[in-house]
Parts: C-alpha cells; structure tokens; sequence
C-alpha cells in the first residue's frame, strides 16, 4: 500500500493513517454478516459504497479494513426476534456453520480468534481477527445445555437483548411492548452462564431496569461491556447509556463502545461528521477515564452514519479527528483496541 497516495485519498493525515496501520484497531460490533446472510454479500470483494451509498448497509468488506488497518471486529450473528423460541437455536448452529464457513473461504485472510492468544497470533501473522458474537441472547433460548454449548468458548460476547423484549429482559428500544420491566430469572441464569464461561455479557441495547439486574447478577471480578452505544450525556436518547451506566461498566474493568449511527450521536448545533462520535467518547474518558471508550461502530447493522463516515473509513477519519481534537496517540491506541484488549485480557 502507498500509505501517501491512501492518505491523501481518504482526507486523513499521514500521521491518522500510520497509526491506524501500526495499532491494534478493533471494531466491537460489525454486522457484515447480515447482508452476507440475506443476499450473499461478498465480504471478499472491494464493493465502494454500493447502490445504498452507505445508507443502512454497504459499509464494510475486507479490503476497506485492511486500507486502514482493522486487525479485528466482534462479527455478530444478529438474531431474528420473531422466530419461534423452538427453531432459534437450530438456525443459530446453521449460522455459527455458516459463519465458519466465511472464514474459510478467505484462505487464510481471515481467521476466527476466541481468545486474546488466538487474536495476538492472527496479529502477528497479519490476518484479520474475527471475534465470533451474537446480538440478542434469546437465540440461546432453545439450547439443549447451554453451559456444554459455551463449553469450547468459541464465543467472545454475547448481547442479552436486541431490538424488542425477549425471554431474558427488556429492550431500551421503542419497539418493547414493556411488559417485561426487569431481567427475568432466565436472564439471570444466562448472565451466569456467561459468565462461567467467561463470554462478555453486553449491555448494549437493553432498557436501565434490566441493565441494573445485569450488574447485580453478573460476577463483580470479571468485566462487563457495551460494544456499541451512543452517551446520555451528550445526546439523551432511549439507545445510549448515562453516566451512571458507563460508571458501573468501567468499575468491572469493561469498556464502552461508541456506536456510529447518527441518529442517536448528532446534538443541535453540533457537528454533523465524525467529530460527534469523538464528542461521545471524550464524554466517557470525563466520566469515567481513558481506559474506558473503545469503538462498536454497528456497520452494516442498518444505520446511518454520518456522512463522511458512510463509505466504511469511519475508523481512520475517526483517528483523524482525535489527533486535531488534541488526543495523545497513547490515549487513541486505547480507544481503537486497546482498552479492550486490557479488559479482554482480565476476562480470560
């Protein structure tokens, strides 16, 4: 790569791009796997920013990380709610075959990395790190036995709800029918069963009432997470957390992932571009310090980002306004994977 020619074609400077090259830069959740899934989406092939023009879907391939140096993203296997509870495990053991076979047919541009080892040897070798996830635990409902499932920690996290109330909680999402008000006694057991296999419980998406039955159900020593959400304190919305929540998350020695949907990021009167994701997480380094942020973009995962982040280059035009908002390199390295591989680390 001619990292001048690259630079000079992405509106970043040298010095964003060289970082970006030489750091670890992990994504915490990706949803590339969904347009994979649905039509056959070639993760393979440099697709530009497609018919959507970087609306909902289209954002990410595997050349577009490797331009800038994306060693490693949570790709999730997002679950679909309103499939009947006696068929979501079947389809998730479908997917997980799937999604195996994605990896394989990189040759070897890609491996799966369940481990912080396994992420630090596909580093080495210079092949991009996938981290096997699921976005919305009720696809582990119907598991025969789900602590012998988790048994081979293959998984690195898994979201307890999504986009609607399930089985284990309740969602922060408009579309909950709030009925369920707390995390049930299901949603305590898989927070345990989790937790003993030493799989991140992820409290993106779900409502403050079960986020707080989360914590308390959740093992104290071991880090929790929020892969990918906007703060209330920049922008009050239904799908980010407050200060209280980053709090609590940071006490366990997790991290917070500020997401790229611009909807739940932009404040009036503030900027429009990827300054509003770096106003995000200097609020959660005022919160609650520099080994906290990290960066759950949501690619692909249906959003809108803003618009010069559209074409998938979000992360390295990210660094870029890091660096011109006074950012040390230190404290960006901890942002872009960093801080997670401390807390990844401190699960294991």
């Amino acid at each position: 790569m001619n990292t001048t020619t690259t630079a000079q074609k992405l509106g970043v400077s040298q010095r964003a791009l060289d970082l970006c090259l030489d750091a670890d830069l992990i994504d915490l959740h990706i949803d590339t796997f969904i347009p994979l899934r649905i039509w056959g989406y070639d993760v393979m092939r440099h697709h530009g920013v497609g018919p959507l023009r970087g609306y909902f879907f289209g954002h990410l391939d595997l050349p577009r990380m490797d331009e800038q140096g994306v060693t490693g993203a949570m790709w999730s296997i997002t679950t679909n709610p309103f499939r009947p509870e006696a068929n979501r495990f079947k389809v998730l053991q479908k997917n997980r075959a799937r999604y195996e076979a994605m990896v394989a047919a990189s040759r070897g541009k890609m491996v799966i990395a369940s481990t912080p080892d396994a992420y630090a040897q596909a580093r080495a070798e210079g092949v991009h790190a996938v981290l096997p996830a699921i976005q919305g635990g009720n696809a582990l409902s119907g598991a025969p036995d789900l602590d012998a499932w988790l048994a081979d920690r293959w998984l690195t996290r898994v979201t307890l709800v999504h986009l609607v109330d399930s089985v284990y909680g309740q969602s922060s999402s408009p579309l909950s029918l709030r009925q369920i008000q707390r995390l049930s006694a299901r949603g305590k057991e898989i927070v345990q069963a989790l937790d003993r296999a030493r799989v991140f419980v992820d409290l993106a998406h779900i409502a403050e009432p079960s986020f707080w039955d989360a914590v308390a159900a959740h093992d104290p020593t071991l880090p929790l997470i929020a892969t990918h959400t906007g703060v209330s304190g920049v922008v009050p919305h239904w799908r980010n957390l407050d200060d209280a929540q980053i709090g609590a998350i940071a006490k366990t020695g997790g991290v917070v992932g500020v997401i790229y949907a611009a909807n739940f990021m932009g404040r009036p009167g503030g900027p429009r571009n990827c300054e509003m994701v770096a106003e995000h997480l200097e609020h959660i380094v005022k919160v609650a310090g520099e080994d906290v942020p990290a960066i759950g973009s949501d690619y692909d995962g249906a959003i809108v980002p803003p618009a010069d982040m559209r074409d998938g280059r979000g992360h390295v035009r990210l660094v870029d306004a890091l660096l011109r908002r006074g950012w040390n390199e230190a404290a960006v390295r901890k942002v872009m994977g960093g801080n997670f591989l401390a807390s990844w680390r401190r699960l294991r």
